[in-house]
């Protein structure tokens, strides 16, 4: 089901001239103004680079509300036309894999890459610390090559960024298209959907709702 995104541009008006809402986490990032919404023809034209249509809230999302903007944490990473396409921006946008985000994000379940991984060397194993130095740096390549290689984030669109290298994203392809995930590796998690109050995974629109209902209520005159 689509959503109506008729009442957040006044609501996000009347929180930019509130000072109260300055407080809130991000704001000074985003200053709840959202980026001019997509024309159906610049959502066909980026849904034709993407091979794919999005999932039903967020595309209504960015031809009746904005391409990005005021959101959760430090807002929503805008979207913007380049000499090479459509492309998200921000700090953890280039984690989408634009190439491979029609390919299916194969997960339902939260997991974790490191899971996999040996143990960390450990020092008693060791005869001297150029060894154990060694070891460790051996260790932190395996590391990054299995946690961080890019088969784990396909079809995976990458829509705003927490701090400390957390992200969450919206799944756009397979079993678990139309959720929110986040993205906790930079902290030794993995990955895992983000789930409401009832333990239901979020949808664009709840995550996005969530965050606006979380934000003060303005003073009136």
């Amino acid at each position: 089901m689509t959503d109506d995104w008729s009442d957040v541009p006044p609501r996000l008006a009347r929180l930019a001239a509130d000072p109260q809402a300055g407080e809130v986490f991000g704001a000074g990032d985003h200053g709840f103004v959202l980026e001019p919404p997509l024309s159906e023809a610049e959502l066909a034209e980026l849904e034709g680079q993407l091979r794919l249509e999005l999932p039903a809230e967020y595309r209504s999302f960015l031809l009746t509300a904005g391409r990005g903007g005021a959101g959760p944490a430090y807002g929503l990473f805008p979207l913007r036309r380049t000499g090479q396409g459509w492309r998200w921006e921000g700090d953890g946008a280039d984690l989408t894999d634009l190439d491979t985000l029609d390919q299916s994000f194969a997960h339902t379940e939260a997991f974790n890459p490191a899971d996999d991984l040996p143990p960390q060397p450990d020092e008693d194993d060791f005869d001297s610390p150029e060894a154990l130095e060694a070891a460790e740096d051996a260790y932190q390549e395996l590391y990054d090559s299995v946690v961080y290689t890019g088969a784990h984030s396909v079809g995976l669109l990458y829509l705003c960024h927490l701090g400390c290298a957390l992200r969450e994203a919206l799944v756009v392809s397979g079993p678990a298209r139309g959720q929110m995930w986040a993205d906790d590796r930079a902290e030794g998690g993995g990955l895992r959907p983000l789930l409401d109050e009832d333990g239901v995974p979020l949808g664009f629109a709840r995550w996005y709702r969530r965050w606006l209902d979380s934000c003060p209520t303005p003073v009136t005159g």
